[in-house]
């Protein structure tokens, strides 16, 4: 899984980084700001020192506030160097501070505001350098500040960039986590919901053949002790079946071993579910019309998932004993009609109706449908399930 870009663990905290900037720039106060005519009569260098004191001290304070208010700040601090280059040298630290506020003025706002501020700031800076200029010369220092007002505001927006593209890609990297987690819990509930289908399709019609021939069995214990050794015989047999069936499940459940598989059975198999029907005492007619060959992969499955629930519920529910079941290739789907012969009482299927709940929504997972009623004494399901794309002969 790929995991979102991380920030750096090297970042300095905020009260490290004020700690640094304001020592820089006050630090500057050392440096001796002369003009470069010389210094000038003595009260004047002590008026213009006062003045660069005050503003290198000013542009200190206001340091810690740039990432609240970065444009004041940065304008702030871009008049109080002004005001060191009118009344004489300009001051290296208020300078030093207009270049710190700049940067983060560029990191914390958009880029053309940023870009807007930082470039008058620079021009300002640059043309104060010519209108402040003593006999002509002009101070280097200040082309050297404008020209780093400039770069600074280039690299603020630079990070600015650089950390909304890491939020962008941590964002995409929890939307795309999410979506997979969403994903594997929806296949988890197919997946369950496919179990429990095939759980109650495979297990049913073992139950029903018990449940059948215990009654046999103990009808006819004392008269007919050999039908009753004969249906108990199909007990044992259906009872070893449907622990096999279970515990085949099961183990695909737990995933204990790599290679078992949740039963998938389909139509290849038809011949042998419906011996198994009529070795539980049901008379099944099998009737194939059409290259059934067709209804491949999950229609295939299905199909045999909705032939096998119907001759249970026919075995479970219906009279006589029989059932007629007929499977039609078309040009677009596989239709499947099971018939028997309904119940003395002619009424709806007991049980719950969770047979055919399951071959409804198998159905519907391959975009088909499920109909089911008694007509004239006769008790009719049909299913059309269309063939999927690419299986016409």
């Amino acid at each position: 899984m790929t995991s979102a870009p991380q920030r750096s663990s090297t970042h300095l905290p905020d009260w490290a980084a004020d700690a640094i900037a304001i020592a820089v720039v006050v630090l500057t106060l050392a440096v001796p700001d002369r003009g470069p005519m010389g210094p000038g009569p003595h009260g004047a260098e002590a008026a213009t020192s006062i003045v660069a004191f005050a503003a290198v001290v000013a542009a200190a304070a206001a340091l810690p506030l740039r990432r609240r208010w970065p444009i004041a700040v940065t304008v702030g601090c871009l008049a109080l160097y002004g005001a060191t280059a009118f009344v004489g040298p300009a001051s290296l630290g208020a300078g030093i501070a207009v270049v710190i506020a700049a940067y983060s003025m560029g990191s914390r706002r958009p880029r053309r505001f940023g870009f807007t501020v930082g470039g008058l700031g620079a021009l300002a800076v640059a043309v104060l350098s010519v209108t402040t200029a003593d006999f002509g010369v002009v101070d280097p220092r200040v082309f050297q500040v404008a020209a780093a007002i400039a770069v600074a505001t280039a690299l603020g927006d630079s990070a600015r960039s650089r950390r909304d593209y890491l939020r962008a890609a941590e964002e995409r990297a929890e939307r795309a986590e999410r979506t997979r987690e969403a994903e594997a819990h929806r296949r988890v509930a197919e997946e369950r919901l496919r179990i429990a289908q095939d759980l109650h399709d495979t297990v049913a019609h073992r139950i029903s053949v018990i449940s059948l021939n215990a009654g046999v069995a103990s009808g006819a214990l004392e008269e007919r002790p050999d039908k009753a050794r004969a249906a108990l015989a199909t007990i044992r047999e259906a009872s070893r079946a449907v622990l096999g069936d279970i515990g085949d499940l099961l183990r695909y459940l737990r995933g204990t071993e790599q290679a078992v598989e949740a039963p998938q059975l389909g139509l290849a198999s038809l011949s042998e579910l419906v011996a198994s029907f009529e070795a539980a005492g049901l008379r099944v007619e099998l009737h194939a019309n059409g290259d059934l060959a067709r209804a491949a992969g999950a229609t295939d499955r299905v199909a045999y998932r909705i032939v096998q629930e119907a001759l249970t519920n026919a075995h479970k529910h219906g009279s006589g004993r029989a059932a007629r079941v007929e499977l039609t290739a078309g040009e677009d789907a596989l239709v499947i009609e099971v018939t028997n012969p309904a119940s003395r009482t002619g009424t709806a299927l007991p049980g719950g109706g969770l047979g055919l709940i399951g071959m409804r929504e198998r159905a519907a997972a391959v975009r088909g449908s499920v109909w089911s009623g008694h007509e004239d004494g006769v008790y009719r399901l049909r299913a059309e399930l269309p063939f999927a794309k690419g299986s016409a002969s």
